[in-house]
Formats: C-alpha cells, sequence, structure tokens
C-alpha cells in the first residue's frame, strides 16, 4: 500500500505578507567567494489569498520579487510585490480581478458573458526574470512582461511588444544569443485560425519577427529549444480550441485536453530568415522545461525534463500541496535526437534520477554541446523538491546535495572569472528550512556540490520558480 503520510514540504506553499523593501545584511555561514559582484533576481507567487478566496494553483500566486546582493563576500536581502494591474486590482477590491492559469475570477454567468467582451490579460509577472532589450523584466505566460528597477524592485510597467508582434500567450523562459546579441521568443495568438509567432529583441530593444507557423489546436509549450542556428518548438499533445478557451468560462488551462494520439510535434525555424527547415514527430510525452539543445552532423539534439504525460499540472494545485500529499509525477532527463532531412525521433533517458527546474552553464554552453546539468532533485520517493543534484551526461553520474527537512528551489549557475572548465562557478539556491521556519541562500561549489555558505532570510519564502545573475556592482546590478 502507498505510504500517504504527509510531507512538511507544505509550508513552502504559506502566503508571505511582509515586504522588506530596504536591503537587510545577512548573516554568513562559511564563505562566499569575495569575487561574486552582482545580485540574484527572482520572482515567484507569495501571496496566495485575496479577500475570502484563495487561488487554485501554485501558478496562480500573486508574484513577489526577491533580491540577492553580493559584495566582498557578504549578501543583503530584499524583496517587494510586483505591482502589477492584477495585484493592485487584488488590493484594492480585496477580491481576484484577472484570470490567472488555474483560477478564474469570473464566478457568476454575467462575469463570465463580460470577459468575453472585455478580455483582462494577467500581468502577474510570477514565473522569471529576465535582461530583455536594455531592461530587466518579469516575466509569466502572457505577453506583458513587466519591467523593475533591479536596485530598488520598483515597478516600472509593461515591456510593449510592437506591431505585427501580436498574442495571448508567451513563455517565460526567452533564449539569449550573445553572438547574435539577441532574445528569442515565441507567442501564440488565437483565433479562427491560430499561430505561433517566434520572434527577437535586440539588446537595443529592436523588435523582429522571425516566423509564423499556423495551427489547428495550440499547444501549452512553457519553454522551447533553440540551437546555434535554429529555434526548435516542441508541440506537446495537450492542446486547446481556441473558440473553448474563449467561451467556456473555465480557467485558462482546465480548457486544454491531453490527446496522446497527436504525439510530439517538432518544428524547426532558422534564427537568421525565419525558413522552417525541418519537422519531425516523437511519441507523446509532456514537459515543462527544455534543458539546452544542440546541432550535431545533420541532426539536432534536444534534452529536456520529460513526463509520461500531462498529470504533474493536476498534482501542482494548491489544496493538494497545502496538504503535504505525497507525489507521484516525477520528471525525468531525456534525450531526443532527429536528423533534419526527414527520419524518426530517438528518445533516451540520460540519467536515473528526478529532476526539475534545470539549469546549466547557459553563458558558455547554450545552444552547444554540453557536458552537466543541475537541478532541484527528489531524494525521498513522494517528497516535493527536496535536494540539488548534478548530471556528469558524459559519464551518466550523478552528484546529489542533501539535508533533511531543507527544500531547495532552481541552482543558478554562476562562473568564476577566467573559469577554465564547463563546471567551475557556484550554485545559487534558495532553500527553504521547514524546522527553522526560515529560508536561506545557499551557496554550492558547482564542481563538487560541498557547501561553501549559506545566509538566513528573516522569513520563509514562499516555493517559487526562476530567477537570474546579474553581474555588477552598481545599484542597478
Amino acid at each position: 500500500m502507498q505510504d500517504t503520510t504527509p510531507f512538511p514540504y507544505a509550508a513552502g506553499f504559506r502566503s508571505l505578507t511582509e515586504e522588506t523593501p530596504s536591503p537587510v545584511a545577512l548573516a554568513v555561514r562559511g564563505e562566499i567567494p569575495h569575487w561574486l559582484e552582482g545580485a540574484l533576481l527572482r520572482t515567484g507567487p507569495a501571496k496566495f489569498e485575496v479577500g475570502l478566496r484563495t487561488y487554485n494553483h501554485w501558478f496562480d500566486g500573486l508574484a513577489m520579487l526577491h533580491r540577492f546582493a553580493f559584495a566582498r563576500g557578504a549578501v543583503t536581502y530584499a524583496s517587494r510585490f510586483l505591482e502589477s494591474n492584477a495585484y493592485r486590482a487584488a488590493e484594492a477590491t480585496r477580491k481576484i480581478a484577472y484570470a490567472e492559469f488555474a483560477t478564474d475570477p469570473c464566478r457568476t454567468l454575467f462575469g463570465r458573458v463580460a470577459a468575453i467582451f472585455d478580455p483582462k490579460l494577467t500581468d502577474n509577472a510570477n514565473v522569471n526574470v529576465v535582461g530583455l532589450g536594455g531592461a530587466t523584466a518579469a516575466f509569466t505566460e502572457t505577453t506583458m512582461p513587466l519591467r523593475f528597477q533591479p536596485g530598488t524592485l520598483k515597478t516600472l510597467g509593461v515591456f510593449a511588444y510592437e506591431a505585427p508582434l501580436s498574442g495571448q500567450v508567451s513563455t517565460a523562459h526567452p533564449h539569449y544569443d550573445a553572438a547574435r546579441k539577441r532574445h528569442y521568443n515565441y507567442m501564440i495568438e488565437f483565433g479562427l485560425r491560430s499561430r505561433y509567432r517566434l520572434f527577437s529583441v535586440s539588446d537595443g530593444g529592436v523588435q523582429d519577427e522571425i516566423a509564423e507557423i499556423p495551427v489547428d489546436r495550440p499547444a501549452y509549450m512553457h519553454s522551447f529549444a533553440m540551437t546555434e542556428r535554429y529555434l526548435v518548438l516542441v508541440e506537446f499533445p495537450l492542446t486547446v480550441s481556441a473558440l473553448d478557451l474563449k467561451f467556456s468560462g473555465k480557467p485558462f488551462i482546465r480548457n486544454y485536453r491531453w490527446q496522446p494520439e497527436r504525439g510530439l510535434r517538432f518544428h524547426v525555424v532558422e534564427k537568421d530568415g525565419g525558413r522552417e527547415v525541418a519537422t519531425a514527430a516523437g511519441e507523446a510525452l509532456f514537459a515543462f522545461h527544455h534543458v539546452n539543445a544542440y546541432e550535431e552532423g545533420d541532426g539536432l539534439v534536444i534534452d529536456m525534463i520529460a513526463y509520461p504525460d500531462a498529470a504533474i499540472i493536476d498534482q501542482l494545485y494548491l489544496a493538494r500541496l497545502r496538504a503535504g500529499t505525497p507525489l507521484t509525477a516525477t520528471g525525468r532527463l531525456n534525450r531526443f535526437e532527429f536528423g533534419l532531412g526527414g527520419g524518426g525521433v530517438s528518445r533516451r533517458e540520460l540519467a536515473p534520477v528526478a529532476i526539475e527546474l534545470p539549469r546549466i552553464n547557459y553563458a558558455s554552453r547554450a545552444g552547444k554541446s554540453y557536458r552537466y546539468v543541475y537541478g532541484a532533485g527528489i531524494e525521498v520517493e513522494g517528497d516535493f523538491l527536496d535536494s540539488i543534484v548534478k548530471v556528469d551526461l558524459a559519464s551518466g553520474g550523478s552528484a546529489r546535495w542533501y539535508e533533511r527537512g531543507c527544500y531547495p528551489g532552481e541552482p543558478v549557475f554562476v562562473a568564476t572569472p577566467e573559469a577554465r572548465a564547463e563546471d567551475d562557478g557556484v550554485l545559487l539556491s534558495v532553500v527553504l528550512d521547514v524546522g527553522s521556519g526560515h529560508s536561506f541562500l545557499l551557496v554550492l561549489d558547482a564542481a563538487t556540490l560541498n557547501e561553501m555558505a549559506r545566509a538566513e532570510t528573516p522569513h520563509a519564502i514562499p516555493f517559487h520558480f526562476h530567477g537570474n545573475y546579474f553581474p555588477g556592482r552598481s545599484p542597478t546590478a
């Protein structure tokens, strides 16, 4: 019989209503490398209740920004709610005013009908923080990333996409090509003729449409792949009818249907020119996160964290998580390979470890052949993400950091100055210690996963998703 004993990870899904707008110095145990001069900026859901209602899903909570700033071996912490329209409306009315991933504010028939004619896309950017077109922006899965001042965390307003770029849904995981000095992303425009729209944004803010791909039933794609020359959209068989999305009155994700008979569909598009050079099909599965992709000979290699189906979405509803329910859906690191000239798609598991929130040495290896993957792992079966793992793709081996009662988030890799090896650097992760009731910033040696330092925050930080390290000592780091 399966053990149904609740896990203590439920503490990571309690609301945080206290802001820390002025940076506070954190006591450091161990030694933070003095070459770390910059800031780790993160966003994530922090407030799960508005008035008498609770959001339905982990992905729905109102966003809070977090800043860990490093200088000469010291670290400070600050946090502020992202003052999105969704947040401001909730604060003003004490009601959920914007539809989120799995929560719909329109509870009456009249409200649902009105929403059809006056749709309000949420700008509750609780998924990722990225530098974009000269700005620092928080992202969610709509086409409304929010700019903010990285030194003070003050919200500045929407990063506006310009015509002909238009759509309702996008990804919070744009890719950056350092050689071209451009970010790449895609958006979905729903309609009688829906389409995927691939585009780029230069460091100077110039926006260009790259390609349009028509689609009958758009797929839910949380991320996509990039190689040196190509962008790759992987359509999972979790799809939606644009008409259902508009008229059903259901929360966004409840309109999607799992259709395994569709399998996977790979679309390979040139960065330069926008030509779709290949398509491929594979067996059905689901993924949130791509890890990396690269060209090999006349084919492509695409790595992602795969699930047999989309049941993981249902396991992340807030009521289940707050009960500490044992989780059964875990992602595995899978590799997909296919030729650009046609043929089938091969798939294999790269390591027998449960892993999510994957990171690599992005600055040097994005879109290229690589060796190491880092992520949050699961040491105790059924538990939430309770460890940090490192997978060596050359050997298939893995290493792990684990401490009982501690739940780490995404490990962000930061390379040392003059790094000579791919794993020459540190990992930065925000960890919840359920025993102390506080979170701490964890610094690990990326080569060995040995702990170098930790610094406790003034309170517990709810489990969140993504962020990035921004080098530099200026107040806007």
